[in-house]
């Protein structure tokens, strides 16, 4: 039988290896988050405001041939 001569403690197998992928591991969650906090911060003065969809249309019935005759052409979009 033919002995593994190549195991290391420092191979890219051992404690470096196990360093690599931590190190990328952190930093993928450090983009992520910082993403997170970014969309937060912009979002947070962008609040949903229901108010332009309840006021027109409060009397839409869910199954109903007149829900053609309402206008949501007059809606907020997203900025």
């Amino acid at each position: 039988m033919a002995e593994n001569t190549s195991r290391g403690l420092f191979t890219l197998n051992g404690i470096t290896g196990m360093l690599i992928a931590t190190a990328i591991l952190l930093s993928i969650l450090f983009f992520l988050v910082s993403n997170a906090i970014a969309i937060e911060r912009k979002n947070s003065t962008n609040y949903y405001d229901p108010t332009p969809i309840t006021s027109s249309l409060d009397n839409v019935k869910m199954i109903s041939k007149d829900n053609k005759k309402y206008d949501l052409s007059n809606l907020p979009t997203a900025k």
